[in-house]
This record gives C-alpha cells, sequence and structure tokens, in this order.
C-alpha cells in the first residue's frame, strides 16, 4: 500500500511520521524549508509526553517523482486545495482514493448523500469546481481529523493532543478502500475509526470552526476567555444554533447540545484558535470553508443566519485589512 501526505505541515508531518514508524511504504509533498530540513535531517515528531522520534522520510515537492499512489491524503488548508489539484495528478492512478481530511464543509458533502441536494456544489469551498472536476466525487474518502500539531521548526513537529482520524464514505458503507486505510493508520498507531455518519461528525467540529476560530480572530482572545464571557459565548451559541438548524434540514443528527460544545471549548484552556494564529503570522485565513460554506448552507436550506451573516463579514474585513484574504 503507497500513501502519500500532501501537504506534510503539522498535522501531515505527525501523520507522515507515524506511519513511517509502523513501516508503511509512505510519501511526503512539502516544499521550502520545511521540505528541506526533512530532505536533509530527516523528520522529528516530539510527542505529547515529550518522547522524541526522527524518522527518514521520502519527501518532495514535485509530485512527479513521487508516482501514483494508493492512497492520497490531504492535509493542506481548505483554501489551498483547489489551486494544487493539477500537481496532484501525478499521484493520481485508475484505483487512487483521494482522502479528504481538509477542515470545514467538505467539496464532496452532497456527493450520494440521497436527497434531493444530491450533486450540489459548494463555490464557497471549490471554487470553479476544480476539485469535484480534477479529482472526481468517486474517489473521495471523507476524514475529520482530530490531532492539534505544530510545526515548531523546519522538520520538528510537536504533537499537542489526540490521535484521531474518523474515516466514512459518502454513502455512509464500510468500503474495502475504507476498512483498508483505517487497519493501516490503526498499526501505526492511531485511532482510525470508519464512520456510517461521517457527515454528523463533520458538523460537531464544524460548530466549533464555524464561530470560536472568528470570534478569536476578531477578539484576540483565548478559547477559555471567548467561551466563558458572557457576551462573546452568545454570539458563539447564536452561530451553532443557526448552523444547526442548516445541518438538521439536511438530516444531520447532532449527538450532543449546543451548551455542551462550548463547555468543551472552554475546557480546552488557553488555546489560539488557527485562525487567529494565521492572522497573527500572516498567513491566508480559513474564511470560506469554515464559515462562508455555511452561510452558503443557509442559502441552499433557505434558512436565516443572521448572527452567522455579521461574523462573517466582520471577519471578511479584517483579513482584508490584513491582507490575508481577497474573497
Amino acid at each position: 500500500m503507497k500513501i502519500c501526505v500532501f501537504g506534510a505541515g503539522a498535522i501531515g508531518g505527525y501523520l507522515g511520521v507515524k506511519l513511517a514508524q509502523a513501516g508503511a511504504d509512505v510519501s511526503l509533498v512539502a516544499r521550502g524549508p520545511h521540505l528541506a530540513a526533512m530532505q536533509d535531517k530527516g523528520l522529528t515528531l516530539i510527542e505529547e509526553d515529550g518522547a522524541l522520534q526522527t524518522v527518514k522520510v521520502t519527501a518532495s515537492d514535485n509530485p512527479a517523482d513521487l508516482g501514483p499512489q494508493d492512497y492520497v491524503i490531504i492535509t493542506l488548508k481548505a483554501h489551498s486545495v483547489p489551486p494544487i489539484v493539477p500537481k496532484v495528478q501525478p499521484l493520481i492512478g485508475k484505483n487512487t482514493t483521494i482522502v479528504s481530511g481538509v477542515n470545514g464543509v467538505p467539496w464532496w458533502y452532497f456527493h450520494k448523500i440521497g436527497t434531493d441536494l444530491e450533486g450540489t456544489r459548494l463555490e464557497t469551498v471549490d471554487p470553479g469546481n476544480a476539485q469535484w472536476d480534477g479529482f472526481g466525487p468517486d474517489r473521495v474518502l471523507g476524514c475529520v481529523v482530530y490531532p492539534a500539531a505544530e510545526v515548531i521548526q523546519p522538520g520538528v513537529i510537536k504533537h499537542i493532543e489526540g490521535n484521531r482520524f474518523s474515516l466514512g464514505e459518502p454513502d455512509g458503507s464500510k468500503s474495502d478502500r475504507a476498512m483498508a486505510l483505517s487497519k493501516a493508520l490503526s498499526a501505526a498507531g492511531l485511532k482510525a475509526p470508519v464512520r456510517p455518519h461521517l457527515r454528523d461528525e463533520i458538523w460537531v467540529k464544524l460548530w466549533g470552526n464555524l464561530s470560536f476560530n472568528p470570534i478569536s480572530a476578531l477578539t484576540h482572545a483565548t478559547l477559555d476567555v471567548l467561551c466563558t464571557d458572557v457576551g462573546t459565548r452568545e454570539v458563539a451559541r447564536n452561530m451553532m444554533i443557526e448552523a444547526q438548524q442548516i445541518a438538521e434540514k439536511m438530516g444531520v443528527k447532532f449527538p450532543i447540545d449546543v451548551d455542551r460544545r462550548i463547555n468543551g471549548g472552554a475546557a480546552v484552556g488557553a488555546h489560539r484558535t488557527s485562525m487567529l494564529q494565521d492572522l497573527d503570522q500572516g498567513r491566508p485565513m480559513e474564511i470560506d470553508a469554515l464559515v462562508g460554506s455555511v452561510q452558503e448552507l443557509g442559502r441552499i436550506t433557505d434558512t436565516p443566519t443572521p448572527t452567522i451573516d455579521t461574523v462573517l463579514a466582520l471577519t471578511k474585513l479584517r483579513a482584508r485589512s490584513a491582507g490575508l484574504y481577497d474573497g
């Protein structure tokens, strides 16, 4: 089984090290100083308990060097994926599976959904149908990524918490390809359950990303603060309720309620969300996939989203003012 991790930053690098340690035939696509360090000294992972492991990895910035794969696991920020679809093509063979380990509403969401929204495309996450046409929805295997990690210097990944990568077919089946990848990830010491209702998990994670990320970018508050401050907690809660109304119209079942989800965010502690980190470090922000996509789904399902609309408008302007968003 040949596995390529496309976008071997924090999460992709963590995944790559774990697979390499388990003896998997894994390769990584990266760029810049991080790639150079991996090629020169290998890839180092600092585990949650402080243990340090360095492994030699096959890494390149040219996918054509790596050849067709059985699985291509994409771990980029959502807005970075459509432009790289042509670069992924040398990795795709007749039976290649594209594993979408990307935050937000996935581009394949309405593939084999089994409702009258079948085949609906989302412009906010797949402008111009780049992924739908370039990868093809039949190749996709969904993935909800839970680990937190960061690149602390080129070639060095620090694992913060979590080791679950939930997998799921768009039609909810326990396919051979899903089970085979689950087995490979499990052999690497990761949790990789195959879920019959992955969309439910997508929404529980999205609940937090939709609200906590933009609020933190606007206020510079950490999770513990924005989830317990009376005002920002209410804003987050209203955004989540609007999102829940949209999701439930599309058949999603939430296993927990809004307040429990917010309390879970508060329990994480003084965490700086990814959108706040991107803002501070001058990197493009995942506004469309995390917030704009939910607004788009509101329009599709005829569901009002007044709080989401307000926070989205403010966040877009904040990002534009910093030169980090051109939408």
